[in-house]
Formats: structure tokens, C-alpha cells, sequence
């Protein structure tokens, strides 16, 4: 995800910016970065229990721990990733117990795997590799990448349409497919199968459909999280040509539709596309001002930073801004906080809830009051 690996991926997998409220000066919660450490490509960090140490994956395929501002390998996949257009090492999570972890990344044939592995000592295992998923896929793009464990303990992925441009196909609305959904399984270690479906799944139940499904009509889901206080789940979704859109769904809900490809945010794009009942963003914005591939964050629920509490932090990849959105009657606003941070790929949280921020360029940087 450098700069190349960023144009590719606001021409083909971003182009979607857009938003129906205004940015307006946020005048409490203003924030600094602090960076702690310079990686390769880094794109997603994950926390483990018990554990103080950051675990983050570098798109190019090493996952390496932070601590003490000692950086160790702790799995390298370098020579099993794909590394055309956006793909790469994308994701990764620790089971709730902390004695697995799970890794999202694109193969030599570039189809997403996700992928198990025992953690001892403070690394992975190599030999204990499981496959839990293999998801085919045409393009190079629109890869999704997110594994988060919600607070069910199920483990949630997001997956891209895979389909190009525009998803003629209309990947994002077909529930015969894994494509352009979020994902919710039950990992079984030990069991005959690599995962089982949740039976409270929205279409657990129902014949010829993917039961894995947890929600569905995204385009580029590249980064989602739950708030770790209500349990809701935030959805940065990457848009097409015009709008950038930020997607909220309440703890409790199931099976919503978000829209795409009917909708880009809240304009139509496509009358022909399939899918009724869609919901629509919480807050959305537009290709302007060099704005156009929106990173998706987290509900900021630490102590450091006061006035940000409550605050769903993200960000936009190709102008580095970082935003705090206000969900408020009547709309949202979104309010800048003060740095930027070019080729923003990704946001984390540790066990306090503090924040990170990360750039294809290199930086892990900390969140921290100004």
C-alpha cells in the first residue's frame, strides 16, 4: 500500500470520497502523533490478552510484535503473499483466549486466505498453519482484509466485491457469495471443520445462500471495528468515483444491507442492481479536495485524550486528515483534529483503548493530546 499500491487504490478500489455534512472545526479534541516505531508497510495492528505487546502486519508480508521499542518477527509470510495492486498481508486478530492467531492475506494466485496458526512464546508456529478460509477472487483489488473478534467472540472478516470497477456483477448484493460482505464464523481449533456457523447468523437457516454472511452490499469494507463500550460496529467502506461512506450497525442487528452497488453512499449508482431494504450511512463524503479512500477507525473509549471520548476517530488514505465524527439528531458531523498523516492506511487500539494510526509509508504513530 505505498503510494503506488495508494493511487491503485484510490483509482480502482477508492474513488469514493462524498459526504452530505460539513467539516467544521472540532474545538475541544485536537490530537498529536507520536510515531513509535517504522515498519514496513505497516496496515493493521492487533492487541492480545494478557499480553503488552502490539502485533503489527506489514502489507508485504512479516507480522512483528512492538515492545519496549523492540521490533521481533513473529510470522513471516513474505514468500506467500501476492503484492500486485492492494493486495498483500491485510489482517490480523488474536482469539479471545490469546492462543491462535488469525491472518488475512492474498496468495500467489491473489484469492484471500485466512489462515490459523498456535502462538507460543511470543510467535506463531509455522507448522501449525489451518486454513479456515480460501475465497476466490478475478481482480486485485477490493480485498477487504479486516479480522476482528467481536465482543460474541465470533470472528467477523470483510471481504471487497472483488469485481473490478463498479461490481457488474453484482457481487455485493448476491448472497450466493462471499464477496462484498462481512463474514462471521465460529473457529473450531480442535474440530473436524475449520469453523462452524453461528446458528444466530441471519442466514444460518436459509437454503442456497452463504451462511457465513453477516452483512452484506459493501463495496471495499477495508476497515471495521466494534466499539468496545456498546458493542456497535463501525464500517469504513471505500466508495467508487464519488462519495466516501461510514456505515454504523447497532449491536443486536444482523443481515442489513448497505446498499452498494444500488447506492455509492447515498447517491444511486446503479438502478439496475439488485437488493431492496438497504440502509444507508451515517455519515458520508465526497472526492474533493483531494479527499478519496476513507480509512475506517475506532470508537475512542481511552483515558489519554478526554474530549475524544465517544468520538468514532478515521481518517481519509490520500489527504492523511484524521476526523472525529459526532453521530448527533438529525445527521452526523465529522470534525477535523489536527494532524495529518500521508498514505494513512490503518488505525488500532490497544487493551486501553488508546489509538494508533499507520502510514504505507512507514509510521505506527500514537494518538495523543495536543
Amino acid at each position: 500500500m505505498r503510494r503506488g499500491w495508494l493511487l491503485a487504490t484510490a483509482a480502482v478500489l477508492a474513488s469514493g470520497c462524498g459526504g452530505s455534512s460539513a467539516v467544521t472545526p472540532h474545538p475541544d479534541a485536537v490530537v498529536r502523533l507520536v510515531r513509535i516505531a517504522r515498519l514496513d508497510q505497516p496496515v493493521a495492528l492487533a492487541t492480545r490478552p494478557r499480553d503488552p505487546a502490539l502485533y503489527v502486519a506489514e502489507k508485504t508480508g512479516r507480522l512483528v510484535s512492538l515492545r519496549d521499542g523492540a521490533v521481533l518477527t513473529v510470522l513471516d509470510l513474505s514468500g506467500r503473499v501476492s503484492l500486485g495492486g492492494e493486495q498483500g498481508l491485510l489482517g490480523v486478530a488474536f482469539s479471545p483466549d490469546g492462543r491462535y492467531v488469525y491472518v488475512d492475506y492474498t496468495d500467489g494466485r491473489g484469492f484471500t486466505r485466512i489462515m490459523q496458526y498456535r502462538f507460543v512464546r511470543g510467535r506463531a508456529v509455522a507448522a501449525s498453519a489451518r486454513p479456515l478460509l480460501r475465497i476466490r477472487q478475478r481482480y486485485n483489488n477490493h480485498n477487504g482484509g479486516e479480522l476482528a473478534f467481536g465482543p460474541d467472540g465470533m470472528l467477523y472478516v470483510g471481504h471487497g466485491d472483488g469485481a473490478g470497477g463498479g461490481d457488474p456483477t453484482f457481487h455485493a448484493q448476491s448472497l450466493h457469495t462471499l464477496l462484498g460482505k462481512i463474514l462471521r464464523i465460529d473457529p473450531t481449533p480442535r474440530g473436524p471443520a475449520p469453523y462452524v456457523i453461528p446458528p444466530d447468523n441471519p442466514f444460518a437457516r436459509s437454503r442456497g445462500v452463504r451462511h457465513e454472511i453477516w452483512a452484506f452490499g459493501l463495496r471495499n469494507p477495508w476497515r471495521f471495528s466494534f466499539d468496545r463500550a456498546t458493542g456497535d460496529l463501525w464500517i469504513g467502506d471505500v466508495g467508487q468515483t464519488s462519495w466516501e461512506e461510514i456505515d454504523r450497525m447497532p449491536r443486536g442487528n444482523s443481515g442489513w444491507n448497505f446498499g452498494w452497488n444500488r447506492f455509492e453512499g447515498n447517491a444511486s449508482y446503479d438502478s439496475h442492481a439488485p437488493g431492496t431494504s438497504t440502509v444507508k450511512p451515517v455519515y458520508v463524503y465526497p472526492h474533493t479536495a483531494g479527499r478519496c479512500v476513507v480509512t475506517g477507525g475506532y470508537v475512542y473509549r481511552g483515558r489519554d485524550i478526554p474530549a475524544l471520548r465517544g468520538t468514532y476517530v478515521f481518517g481519509d488514505f490520500c489527504t492523511g486528515e484524521l476526523w472525529g465524527l459526532h453521530p448527533e439528531r438529525g445527521g452526523a458531523r465529522a470534525r477535523p483534529l489536527g494532524p495529518s498523516l500521508p498514505d494513512l492506511s490503518s488505525f488500532g487500539e490497544n487493551r486501553a483503548g488508546e489509538l494508533f494510526a499507520m502510514s504505507l509509508s512507514g509510521g505506527v504513530y500514537s494518538l495523543a493530546p495536543a
